[in-house]
């Protein structure tokens, strides 16, 4: 089976030991997120299976109960130039917030990656709505949604016009409501030119933003239908301002636990979450719904008020995209906040397929092929098990159908999204 010049984008969430609460107890040290090997190890199954790119993400302060999963640790940014020095074709993609950096660093520190591996370097941009975070930086709260995204509107300008200058050398003079910079980067260019954009919000602002700049969109939706809308409304946002929607890829999270049978994947999941008290995830589906799930009847189906849109949209810090997947699984299953937590697995709200080889490519497939996604951001449940077994058995799958590279054709995490490079100037 053949099908049209579509390219079928795969990156690796590679989220600590594994997307599950169980992940550290199959085969894996509970501390190996602490250790630059184990990353290491992901990238090279990753690059063996020829995926698009690894992903890392970060939130600069505690996100999980360290007590039940591990949580992130180290910088992406470090971990990534470990990984670029061990790989040769594999795309780095870093998380970075707009709320807690600066222009000029960030533009430094992830040009000066990019050209050190070869331009295979994207920035995943993200505004931060974790309440945890604001205290490591000294403030009381965090910006309301409507500042975040001006300041990441106005920050990724900068960012952008700052690679430019090292393509140019023409320096950079901005006078924005945010920011002023005056001056050009020192770092050459790489050989994408510079690093391409992920963007990963799904509330309209961050869907706009997309449109307007990414290269790669993080969505969470659940359902097909979803995708399908949110796969439409980001590419005629990039059609709005001016862009070839074709080259901003809408990619999906997709949480993946595979098994030689249904059954034995089944297992593998109820084994991966034995030691899970009820109660996990219930802070962060308090942040996601904007009410403390614990004053609700955990056995009832959520009341209706309960998942309504917010009334006050400003005053809501969660992350609109979680909350509308979220509620649309609860809305479909009429589901208890029990029943809830156990379906998101402490996902938070992405997709999972749990089932055989067959299954996850067949999921795949049908939203590649729908037009609901461009390609997936796969978060295994547990790493590096998941990650070889989606490598191993659901890969061949996609090469047979016509999905999916056989081997590496472009050197740039650019060329393989399919985006245009920047035009080499010559630097003064």
């Amino acid at each position: 089976m053949t099908h049209s010049n579509r390219r079928l984008v795969l990156n690796v969430n590679v989220l600590d030991v594994g997307i599950s609460p169980g992940a550290w107890t199959l085969g894996v040290a509970p501390n190996a997120f602490l250790d630059a090997s184990h990353f290491v190890r992901i990238a090279q199954a990753a690059e063996r299976g020829t995926l698009d790119g690894f992903f890392l993400a970060d939130s600069p302060g505690f996100w999980e109960n360290p007590k039940v999963k591990p949580t992130r640790a180290l910088e992406p940014t470090a971990v990534l130039a470990t990984v670029a020095a061990h790989t040769t074709n594999l795309g780095l993609i870093g998380t970075a917030s707009t709320t807690f950096n600066e222009p000029y660093e960030l533009a430094e520190r992830f040009l000066s990656l990019d050209v050190a591996s070869g331009g295979r370097v994207a920035w995943n941009v993200v505004t931060t709505y974790s309440p945890v975070v604001g205290a490591n930086f000294g403030l009381q709260a965090l910006p309301d949604r409507e500042e975040r995204y001006a300041r990441a509107a106005e920050f990724v300008d900068v960012v952008t016009e700052l690679w430019e200058s090292a393509l140019t050398g023409v320096p950079v003079d901005h006078r924005g409501p945010r920011f002023e910079v005056s001056g050009r980067l020192a770092v050459a260019p790489s050989a994408q030119g510079y690093p391409a954009l992920i963007q990963a919000g799904g509330s309209p602002a961050g869907r706009e933003l997309a449109g307007r700049t990414a290269h790669g969109v993080f969505t969470a939706e659940l359902t097909l239908a979803a995708g399908i809308e949110h796969y439409r409304y980001v590419k005629d946002a990039a059609a709005r301002a001016g862009r070839d929607p074709d080259q901003v890829k809408i990619l999906p999270g997709l949480i993946t636990v595979i098994g030689s049978t249904e059954r034995e994947a089944i297992e593998r999941h109820e084994s991966l979450r034995a030691h899970v008290p009820a109660d996990f995830g219930a802070e962060r589906l308090s942040g996601t719904l904007g009410v403390d799930v614990t004053t609700l009847d955990w056995d009832e189906p959520i009341p209706a008020h309960v998942l309504a849109v917010p009334e006050d949209l400003d005053a809501y810090q969660g992350s609109l995209g979680f909350r509308e997947s979220v509620v649309g699984l609860a809305q479909e299953g009429n589901l208890s906040i029990r029943q809830l937590l156990r379906s998101l697995n402490g996902s938070g709200g992405h997709r999972a397929i749990i089932g055989t080889p067959e299954q996850v490519a067949d999921t795949i497939e049908e939203w590649f092929l729908a037009g609901a996604a461009d390609g997936f951001n796969l978060m295994p449940d547990a790493l590096p098990t998941g990650l070889d077994e989606f490598v191993d058995h659901v890969v061949p799958i996609l090469r047979r159908r016509g999905l999916f590279r056989h081997e590496y054709s472009e050197k740039t995490l650019r060329g393989r999204f399919g985006a245009t490079l920047p035009a080499l100037h010559a630097v003064g």
